[in-house]
């Protein structure tokens, strides 16, 4: 075991595990077939971290996220992720990009929401911004349920979510990223598009 780890590092159990007790969460171990998560609370909202896995065919991808269950009052969504190869290939097709007026962040980042007045209104959180570059790999989006292999959502309650390719095995990284998921639940609520309750929805 000494050997493994020399080489290959802490599991990823054992830094999550870390990860729980020091953002005061629960470390749920699943069984072989679920996998194990951390569970934490913020206010009244449930912030869970695990990974799962999708078959491409020949190999398979594992990936790291993030999810948080909210009410969200007036259906306002969005999705930021990092300007890559293919952004200016979308916003020649006609993809909405928003810029908030930041230079830097509008330079590394792709916007995209169904209201403009609110997303800058999140980015108008200095906090946010900083959270939201501090990932060095980030998909962080609205969604309105988790499809066909995941819950549905009662009407008005949707999903604060966060995935990448790759299981997370930083300490910092994954607090910096629970922080992310705090700060903006709390300016969700400040700019209305968020209710300071539970949402009474369990993922799995």
């Amino acid at each position: 075991m000494g050997v493994l780890r020399r080489w290959f590092g802490p599991s990823r159990e054992e830094i999550w595990r870390q990860l729980s007790d020091q953002i005061g969460g629960r470390f749920v171990d699943s069984g072989f077939w679920s996998g194990d998560k951390v569970e934490a609370t913020h206010r009244d909202w449930v912030v869970t971290l695990d990974t799962y896995t999708v078959s491409t065919g020949k190999t398979h991808v594992t990936y790291t996220r993030m999810r948080a269950p909210y009410v969200n009052p007036l259906g306002f969504r969005f999705t930021i992720y990092r300007k890559g190869l293919f952004s200016g290939i979308a916003r020649r097709l006609g993809m909405q990009d928003i810029e908030i007026g930041d230079r830097t962040f509008d330079e590394e980042f792709i916007i995209k929401a169904t209201d403009e007045s609110q997303v800058r209104s999140l980015l108008l959180n200095e906090k946010v911004r900083e959270l939201i570059a501090a990932q060095p790999d980030i998909h962080f989006t609205v969604k309105d349920d988790e499809g066909w292999f995941g819950p549905s959502f009662p009407e008005g309650v949707d999903e604060l979510y966060f995935a990448v390719v790759g299981v997370i095995k930083d300490v910092e990284q994954l607090k910096l990223l629970y922080g992310l998921f705090a700060e903006t639940l709390d300016q969700l609520c400040r700019i209305g598009s968020a209710y300071d309750g539970a949402a009474n929805v369990t993922v799995k």
